[in-house]
């Protein structure tokens, strides 16, 4: 019988078991169930129910007494054949099951009982649009103007509205909407609502022509050439900060549309989106679909749907847009590309530049990776040639880069000066608001004071749960914190190792730079955004938004601040602790440090106002510093790669992570001990012709988290099919006891 027997891939299998097992189609599903489909079979000698996605169907099977396939689920979450290659691909290239593939690229909830559609009570109107307009010209006497806004609001648009959206948008209650009801001119109805808090941005249209400069004419001719090429290609679109990339890309995607074809622009941060999706749903009306972590699960299933549904010509999100169901895909667009977000911490542990370049090779699309501040690796490759350099380096608009003061601050100790902003920063700020221009201060440090330190002892107060000192909040839950596993208790009176009274605090972070900026100039309005004020859903929207109206004078905040926004009021920009992201153990640092600082720097000027910025450093000689500070990528890059080149670090090599983690020291270094063991053996045996370097074992930068102890072993090799067969072998089958867990990631961004 054709279609009779399933191949299954288990969606919560271990590794060692994640292999496709066989089951019968009953009569029921014959036709059914396809290649793709996600299924409910059941597993074990309980038959547990378990879900899985069929891989392949066949028409006979030697095996007897098989298992049948229960139910199907819905068959819009059916993988199509890209979506399976890119499950395959994910498996290969991160050593993940299919199961944790399958979930990152399905939206969350597709494979449980959660996913569902919404259904409102809606409104709509039982007169034409001429009787409702006679109606509010005068023809019947209305009770309030709430009742005339409401049904202009239909003479607009007479299309059903849920209710609540009505009275959102209009700011009326139900109760004046139910006496329109009760007079005959609306009435009530229920049906399927599309989740979509992005749907307003849409209605205002911009369709005006892009206008470019000479040099984003020729950016521009460079990609659309690679573009009408239909073939895969790479591009790096490497501008100055302001240079106008965004304008370059839109007229790329606007050729992309016209074709019939879509397109995935990707950014970092969500802090990004609302400003982004405004720009691109004006342009684009509906046909935006967004999809990001801070949506709700009903708002990211709802815009998966529009988007399978080939309702959609252009998805905006983080990291998971990559995965966005798209069938004729020609664009992917990874904005600042080199940034650490792009790259999961959880499994599948996959970069999202790499399932980009793989999708647009598959479906013949073109790859832009733009920013002012790419990746080594990036950079590297356009180098060398294997991607399209496609340079722009001016500003837009006549506009200029910034005058960069460095600010030493070892002068301001000398002078007795403590506070978090030095003197010529405090100067500058002083006449913000006089001026009725805006600023920018960044510090990459939460929280107030970070860290409690005993003077007699010296140690300083540490997370029970983590190896971390705890850092000092005075807004909200007043006490000590920890960044690692939320741990929370109030400030201690004595040393919890000796007993001393004697504690002192030490360090600034944001709410101790945002008290001691409002208590020197009373007059200026100061915004704090980071993590602590942006974790209420679209907190980051209502932020940025305020900010841009002018509700505040200076944004004050972490890296969330540097990120491409466009503030045109914005002159002037601190960076308060310039070199803290220098000093710490990683050699991606100098490269992370630089990018920060030319970001956050080219949040200054960027309009026809001169713009300033200070760098407040410890290290004013740094050629780091300096280098970000002229907005000199291409001297830093030729200083710090021959530096990676002679210690052999990426893009010269690959980077294994090899991490284990347990309950208790003892097991856990009994299974270091192991696995270094088992490591250097497959090097000498029967793995010798993978060439590799092994370093460690030794205590993760992070030693203990969350009452789990873990310890790292790195491996410098070529990601190649025999270096990835020794990872996964070591995965199947770990050379640990019982509670001790090995996890693997491949060239990662962050060593905590």
């Amino acid at each position: 019988m054709k279609g009779a027997f399933a191949s299954v891939r288990l969606l919560d299998a271990p590794l060692s078991a994640d292999r496709a097992y066989t089951y019968a189609v009953p009569p029921h599903l014959l036709g059914v169930v396809c290649r793709g489909l996600p299924v409910r079979v059941p597993f074990g000698r309980g038959s547990r129910v378990a879900a899985g996605v069929v891989t392949g169907l066949s028409d006979t099977c030697e095996r007897e007494n098989l298992k049948s396939v229960l139910s199907a689920f819905d068959p819009v979450f059916c993988l199509s054949e890209e979506m399976l290659a890119m499950a395959d691909f994910l498996c290969e290239h991160t050593l993940c099951t299919m199961g944790d593939a399958v979930r990152a690229i399905l939206p969350p909830g597709a494979v449980d009982s959660r996913a569902s559609v919404r259904c409102e009570r809606t409104v709509y109107p039982l007169l034409s649009r001429d009787e409702l307009r006679g109606i509010c010209d005068g023809v019947v006497r209305l009770r309030s103007a709430a009742h005339r806004a409401v049904l202009l609001y239909f003479c607009d648009d007479p299309t059903p509205v849920s209710q609540r959206a009505l009275c959102d948008a209009l700011s009326v209650t139900p109760a004046q909407i139910r006496a329109l009801v009760d007079r005959g001119w609306l009435a009530y109805g229920s049906e399927e609502v599309v989740r979509n808090p992005y749907a307003a941005l849409g209605r205002e249209r911009d369709t005006s022509p892009i206008c470019l400069s000479r040099a984003q004419t020729e950016a521009y001719e460079t990609l659309q050439k690679l573009q009408k090429d239909q073939k895969p290609h790479a591009a790096l679109l490497f501008g100055v900060t302001g240079s106008g990339k965004t304008k370059v890309f839109m007229r790329v995607m606007d050729d992309v549309i016209r074709e019939g074809k879509q397109v995935i622009l990707m950014v970092p941060e969500i802090a990004l989106t609302p400003q982004t999706v405004s720009i691109f749903c004006r342009r684009y009306g509906t046909r935006v679909a967004v999809i990001h972590s801070a949506l709700s699960f009903g708002e990211r299933l709802d815009a998966w749907r529009r988007i399978r549904a080939g309702e959609v010509d252009l998805v905006i999100g983080t990291r998971s847009a990559v995965f966005a169901p798209l069938d004729r895909l020609g664009l992917i667009v990874v904005d600042e590309e080199h940034e650490h977000t792009y790259k999961s911490e959880s499994a599948p542990k996959y970069h999202a530049r790499d399932v980009a370049a793989f999708r647009c090779g598959a479906s013949g699309a073109l790859l832009i990776l733009s920013s002012a501040t790419p990746s080594f690796e990036s950079f590297y490759k356009a180098r060398e040639g294997r991607y399209t350099l496609v340079p722009l380096r001016e500003r837009y608009g006549g506009a200029t880069l910034p005058e960069v003061q460095i600010v030493d601050m070892r002068t301001e100790l000398r002078a007795g000066r403590v506070s978090p902003v030095s003197l010529p920063l405090f100067e500058r700020l002083a006449g913000v608001k006089e001026r009725g221009e805006q600023a920018i201060l960044f510090l990459n440090r939460r929280g107030y004071h970070t860290a409690l330190q005993c003077m007699e002892c010296g140690e300083p107060v540490v997370c029970p749960h983590c190896s971390l000192a705890l850092t000092y909040h005075a807004a909200g839950a007043v006490g000590m914190r920890c960044h690692c596993c939320g741990y929370r208790a109030p400030v201690p009176r004595a040393c919890p190792s000796c007993g001393s009274p004697h504690l002192s605090f030490s360090g600034y972070g944001t709410q101790k730079a945002e008290t001691r900026v409002q208590s020197d100039l009373p007059g200026l309005r100061v915004m704090r955004m980071d993590a602590d004020t942006t974790s209420g859903k679209q907190s980051y929207d209502r932020l940025i938004e305020s900010f841009r109206r002018g509700d505040a004078d200076v944004l004050l905040g972490t890296q969330m601040v540097t990120k491409g926004h466009e503030f045109p009021r914005v002159t002037l920009v601190g960076v308060l602790l310039a070199d803290r992201s220098l000093y710490v153990n990683d050699f991606r640092a100098a490269e992370r440090t630089f990018s920060l600082l030319t970001q956050v720097i080219g949040r200054a000027g960027r309009s026809s106002d001169p713009g300033v910025a200070l760098i407040q450093t410890f290290a004013p000689h740094n050629e780091v510093i300096r280098c970000a500070c002229t907005q000199d990528y291409e001297r830093f890059f030729d200083s710090e790669i021959e530096l990676r080149r002679e210690t052999m670090f990426p893009p010269f090599c690959d980077l294994a992570r090899l991490t284990l983690t347990a309950g208790d020291e003892p097991s856990l270094f009994a299974a270091a001990s192991a696995l270094s063991d088992a490591i250097r053996a497959a090097g000498q045996g029967a793995y010798a012709d993978v060439p590799m370097t092994v370093f460690g074992p030794f205590e993760a930068g992070v030693y203990k988290a969350a009452e789990k102890y873990r310890m790292q072993m790195i491996v410098k090799c070529r990601l190649g099919r025999r270096a990835r067969a020794l990872f996964r072998e070591l995965l199947v089958a770990p050379p640990t006891s019982a509670g001790v867990t090995l996890g693997v990631d491949f060239n990662p961004l962050t060593f905590s």
